[in-house]
């Protein structure tokens, strides 16, 4: 498996567009995290490893703010991630109850945790921001956690968005989202992507310059010539 350090670097300059398209050829088609929007437009590329979180139904005798002090809580799952990682939360697209808010994404801001990635929303949204956490989820809503989730543990299988997320799987999010990556396909990855971003450069050049598409995007032999041509 290859190290986090070269995971990082190299798939912070490839797009998510390029991962899906990528994994689509290996036959994945639902790895895009349905619901994952920047919470703020400007945040740059993330990567890391999924750390993921758990949420079911609001039980009302499981979910109250005495749960909060609970040895099972978001408190605990947020001590227990490490510096890099992404916490991925299945919060089953709930919009009405916040998972997390200013508090929590402060102590995972200084922990070091990369990014918050999720199906739902935060609460105590420029709070949220204030803290640099990067956040890609539903947007906001003032309730917590408790009035719509009964949160159940950390670092089990997950869905986010209609996705499975396994501990461990890598996470890239950007402006069209959260992509999956699983661990098993990553050095696939790591190998495809940046040929692929570098291919799609030179088509953008081309289209620049007045080229059609037929025969350029997918590419007929001589444009593949060319291409290959193009990087010697």
């Amino acid at each position: 498996m290859s190290n986090d350090a070269r995971i990082v670097e190299t798939l912070s300059g490839v797009t998510t567009a390029t991962i899906t398209t990528i994994l689509l050829k290996k036959g994945l088609r639902n790895v895009w995290m349905r619901g994952t929007r920047p919470l703020r437009p400007d945040q740059p590329r993330l990567v890391g490893r999924a750390f993921t979180l758990r949420f079911v139904p609001a039980r009302e005798d499981l979910a109250t703010p005495e749960s909060w002090s609970s040895p099972t809580s978001t408190r605990a799952a947020i001590e227990a991630m490490p510096e890099g990682c992404i916490a991925v939360v299945d919060a089953m697209g709930v919009t009405d109850a916040g998972i997390f808010g200013d508090i929590l994404c402060a102590r995972m801001a200084k922990k070091g945790v990369a990014g918050l990635v999720s199906d739902g929303v935060v609460r105590d949204l420029s709070g949220v921001l204030g803290t640099g956490l990067p956040v890609w989820c539903q947007g906001a809503a003032a309730p917590p956690s408790v009035a719509g989730l009964t949160f159940v543990g950390w670092q089990q299988p997950i869905a986010c968005g209609g996705v499975a997320v396994f501990s461990d799987d890598v996470v890239v999010a950007d402006a069209d989202g959260a992509v999956l990556i699983p661990a098993a396909l990553i050095d696939t990855v790591l190998e495809l992507a940046p040929e692929q971003e570098r291919f799609e450069g030179w088509i953008m050049d081309e289209v620049g310059r007045g080229a059609a598409l037929p025969g350029l995007y997918p590419p007929n032999a001589e444009n593949k010539a060319r291409y290959e041509a193009s990087k010697k």
